[in-house]
């Protein structure tokens, strides 16, 4: 006979049986409801170097434990949050930098920003934004917490060129009920290899990249200025609407752009790709 859940917590208290263990009936009777699943996903390919994967970092990090974010926290209906971090490159790099920790409160915020810290950063070399998609799609449901919303945020500051295409992906996360919203980073600079950068990249990931009811664009013009626009984005990623404190209209110089319906960017969400290919044709015929 299958065990009830109340049954299986017992036994596993009694005998030390750790709680992956259980049955999933039992497990997931036990999620703690939260107002958010919040899945941060930060970009550390070829064209950002260790200093600004690093400024990334701790733009998250200063952001997290930021008044007002915290006062978006306490505003919604548990108060409470949860919030996963992963940095992605390559179709197969996805180098997982915090589990699902909970956020209610100054001290639980801090705690987080602490365990992002303690982490070593580092640097790959291609774009795969697909990637990294496919690696948070399960992991939304697969921690202690039951979320209200389910929310990725990608940040990058170049279109998709690795992996599989961009909008497939996007569309998988959609069906799967995962809101997907977007923080470019617009600084013109060129990755180490010469690759060309993509002017539009905001109309790119408003067109290809977000999705899902009430998604959004929030530039990053820099990364010296980096933690303001991750500021933004959190608050506007944690808050509903009548709890958004108008703090947030006066962060620096983030742009948003609110996703529009039937929205298809001109060039294609496969741009990237054929970015990559004329650039390594290019190099090759030299």
């Amino acid at each position: 006979m299958p065990f009830k859940p109340l049954t299986a917590l017992v036994l596993a208290w009694l005998t030390g049986l750790p709680l992956a263990a259980l049955p999933l009936q039992g497990r997931a009777a036990e999620q703690m409801p939260v107002d958010l699943e919040l899945v941060l996903a930060v970009d550390i390919s070829g064209s950002i170097d260790a200093d600004e994967a690093k400024l990334q970092r701790e733009g998250y990090a200063r952001a997290l434990i930021d008044k007002d974010v915290i006062k978006a926290i306490r505003g919604g209906i548990h108060g409470k949050i949860a919030i996963a971090y992963f940095d992605w490159s390559d179709s197969y790099v996805q180098n997982d930098v915090l589990d699902w920790a909970l956020i209610h409160d100054e001290a639980s915020a801090q705690a987080v920003s602490r365990r992002l810290l303690e982490q070593q950063t580092r640097t790959a070399r291609r774009t795969s934004i697909s990637g990294a998609i496919n690696h948070a799609i399960p992991r939304f449901g697969s921690g202690p917490y039951k979320g209200m919303r389910k929310v990725l945020d990608i940040s990058g500051d170049g279109p998709n060129n690795d992996g599989g295409p961009i909008d497939l992906a996007r569309d998988k996360a959609l069906a799967a009920g995962i809101v997907i919203n977007g923080l470019p980073i617009m600084n013109g600079k060129v990755n180490t290899w010469g690759f060309p950068v993509l002017e539009d990249l905001d109309r790119y990931f408003e067109g290809c990249v977000i999705g899902g009811p009430g998604s959004f664009v929030v530039v990053a013009e820099g990364f010296d200025t980096f933690h303001e626009a991750v500021r933004r984005k959190l608050i506007l990623e944690i808050a509903t609407a009548p709890t958004v404190p108008p703090a947030w209209q006066r962060i620096g110089p983030a742009v948003t752009h609110k996703a529009q319906s039937g929205y298809r960017y001109p060039k294609g969400c496969d741009i990237g790709e054929r970015q990559s290919q004329e650039f390594w044709r290019r190099r090759f015929d030299q």
